[in-house]
């Protein structure tokens, strides 16, 4: 499972910066099958302390954590719904994302133009969720014109899907992004993705008003100086230590981003060659997690061992909890949760 987060703002703002900062440490792509790497797209390890635990149990030669993939969106601009500065390109790269992080500029440098010269970031939040919602409402439209001969005609379900699609019309005309009201996902509306805004600056820059609005409307949000994290991920361990750097920002940003695409991760312990983390929807059963490992293992599927991470740790490793009978044996419909350790039995 590849999951993706397109960074998304006005030119100008600091994508470029996060996207080099993110993607600053090389992935070894190659233990990551499905994943096709193009120039403005990055894999993102995500930081997980339970691996290196895991790990120091099993003996494991290597560790393979789980990963985002990040979508560098070129800067879009006021009228992108209507194609100006490239904006259909850009907006249908939004559209095949399964979140949003939003940049928006509150650093102030002279040396770095504005693309409306003044530095605003409640507007600039606007001008993009404007047009998001004009793409939104041009994909409404669309939908309308292709039922109208079967609402003539009284099909039920035409008349049905008809009333939904004009009250999503007036709720996205009203300026409300469509993740806040029910919309079908069939019509894969942008407004309908979770959105991160990454105020980018130092903390005296963003502005009061604005954390005030976003705590407000329960907007998820993270101040962070991109230029600064650029910076730090430059430096070796050594020159942190001496310098006694914290913890990067941008962990806590890929945990965020991990939430909002309502990820968790289960693992898997493969002798003394591997122990990974694998990303996974809340919900999914134990056979999905299955297939995602291995489509052998899904097909020849006979059953599956699991605990814990915490039970584990206690135990002490997958022989001592064999030991005292802790192995949980499930079916194909398992729910899987966060933190399991799984071993697929098959023919």
């Amino acid at each position: 499972m590849s999951l993706s987060v397109g960074i998304v703002g006005l030119p100008n703002v600091g994508k470029s910066t996060l996207f080099k900062a993110l993607t600053k440490n090389p992935v070894a792509i190659s233990n990551y099958p499905f994943c096709t790497i193009e120039p403005n797209v990055g894999i993102v390890e995500v930081p997980d302390e339970r691996l290196e635990k895991l790990q120091s149990i099993s003996q494991a030669e290597k560790i393979i954590p789980a990963i985002i993939k990040f979508v560098d969106i070129a800067g879009l601009v006021k009228g992108a719904a209507k194609g100006e500065g490239l904006g259909n390109q850009f907006l249908a790269h939004i559209r095949e994302v399964d979140a949003i992080l939003h940049i928006v500029r509150c650093f102030k440098r002279e040396d770095v133009s504005h693309i409306n010269q003044i530095i605003n970031p409640e507007r600039d939040i606007e001008i993009i969720n404007s047009e998001l919602i004009l793409k939104d409402l041009e994909t409404i439209e669309k939908r309308l014109e292709k039922i109208a001969s079967d609402v003539k005609t009284e099909k039920k379900e035409a008349i049905e899907e008809e009333k939904i699609l004009i009250q999503i019309k007036e709720n996205l005309e009203k300026g409300k992004l469509a993740i806040y009201f029910s919309s079908p996902s069939h019509l894969f509306l942008l407004t309908a993705k979770p959105q991160i805004y990454l105020l980018n600056g130092k903390e005296k820059e963003a502005p009061n008003e604005l954390k005030e609005k976003l705590e407000r409307e329960k907007q998820n949000y993270l101040i962070i100086d991109l230029q600064e994290e650029l910076d730090i991920s430059e430096l070796n361990e050594e020159e942190r230590r001496e310098f006694n750097l914290k913890e990067s920002k941008l962990n806590i940003l890929i945990e965020k981003c991990y939430n909002i695409l309502n990820l968790i991760t289960f693992f898997t312990i493969v002798g003394k060659e591997e122990t990974r983390a694998w990303p996974i929807k809340k919900g999914t059963k134990i056979i999905e997690a299955a297939e995602l490992i291995h489509s052998d293992f899904a097909e020849k599927f006979i059953l599956a061992e699991v605990i814990n991470f915490e039970d584990l740790i206690k135990s002490g490793g997958w022989k001592e909890c064999q030991e005292k009978g802790m192995l949980k044996t499930v079916g194909r419909d398992e729910l899987l949760k966060n933190g399991d350790i799984v071993e697929i039995k098959h023919h």
